[in-house]
């Protein structure tokens, strides 16, 4: 997590940069889509974010969706949308990085105008409450003596899930066996009903699921705050921090002096006490990167780090 002295300076920056537009901005309710159905963690955030945003700059935050291709179809009409900022959209990494490189969907990731990455789910292999793997090194252990037996589910071909899977099978030298599943609720169903051995889920799976599930390692820095008896990847010897990292972003046309503004605002509800509790409870994990040269930086660093695993899983050519 940023530290709060930066957060600070980020809104001091985007809400100060005294042009008419920004000045005004809002002056009517921002129409936020969510490329995706209901239910998901990035409905889950958007709707958390809503109270926040009336109350912090007196304008409504609308949600509504536009389902379909993984997030194609709405990323692929970002562009065609107003561009005074009064309409946003949700952005998810990876699928904004991979997607253009699997077919013709649209868009292209240097289309996207993101804004700001607000939080990301952090991977994590879960498994079944009454599950003979009692830890990671268990987990490890089993899949060397037994290639590509261990059976672990997961939301689709191509996400976050997936790519953990392949970089966490060739940082420990063994071969599991990814299951894809539509969504994280199938995925989650098939590990309950014992389909499969563990699940390459996300935090928020053992705060939805709690004593159903045990997690054995989470893909962070630290501990999450919700699960301190969860070791880190990290601790456990596998430098792994990733996950599916959520933001907002802006059309093409939106100008700069809105793009900057708009940043100041996520980021200014990220740094609320209340609103990070919630996301925290919910086994999210909370990030901070501005628009402009950090956002550069990270969309540059996830890119590589997200291609290469695609490539090998031979999910993109």
């Amino acid at each position: 997590m940023r530290k709060a002295f930066y957060v600070a300076a980020v809104i001091a920056t985007a809400l100060g940069s005294g042009a008419a537009m920004a000045a005004d901005y809002p002056s009517k309710s921002v129409d936020y889509v969510i490329p995706f159905g209901p239910g998901g963690e990035s409905d889950v955030t958007a709707r958390l974010q809503q109270p926040y945003f009336k109350d912090k700059f007196g304008q409504d935050l609308v949600v509504s969706y536009k389902p379909g291709g993984g997030g194609a179809v709405g990323w692929s009409q970002l562009n065609g949308m107003g561009g005074d900022g009064h309409s946003i959209m949700g952005i998810n990494l990876p699928h904004i990085v991979v997607k253009p490189k699997q077919g013709e969907v649209g868009f292209q990731t240097e289309d996207v105008t993101a804004v700001y990455m607000f939080h990301y789910t952090p991977d994590a292999i879960v498994v079944n409450a009454n599950s003979n793997l009692k830890s990671l090194q268990d987990l490890v252990d089993y899949a060397k003596a037994n290639p590509k037996r261990l059976t672990m589910s997961g939301s689709g071909k191509g996400t976050a899930n997936h790519l953990a899977q392949v970089i966490f099978d060739q940082m420990a030298y063994i071969e599991t066996t990814y299951v894809a599943f539509k969504g994280t609720g199938a995925a989650v169903t098939a590990l309950l009903g014992n389909q499969v051995a563990a699940e390459w889920g996300y935090t928020t799976v053992g705060a939805k699921q709690g004593d159903k599930v045990r997690m054995l390692a989470v893909a962070m820095e630290e501990r999450h705050p919700a699960f301190p008896d969860v070791p880190t990847f990290k601790e456990l010897g596998y430098d792994m921090v990733s996950g599916a990292y959520r933001g907002i972003a802006v059309p093409k046309s939106t100008p700069e002096d809105v793009r900057q503004a708009l940043s100041g605002m996520i980021a200014e509800i990220n740094a609320d006490p209340a609103f990070q509790k919630q996301m925290l409870d919910g086994g999210f994990a909370m990030v901070d990167v501005a628009y402009g040269a950090d956002m550069d930086a990270f969309m540059a660093e996830k890119s590589t780090e997200y291609l290469a695993a695609a490539k090998n899983a031979d999910v993109i050519d």
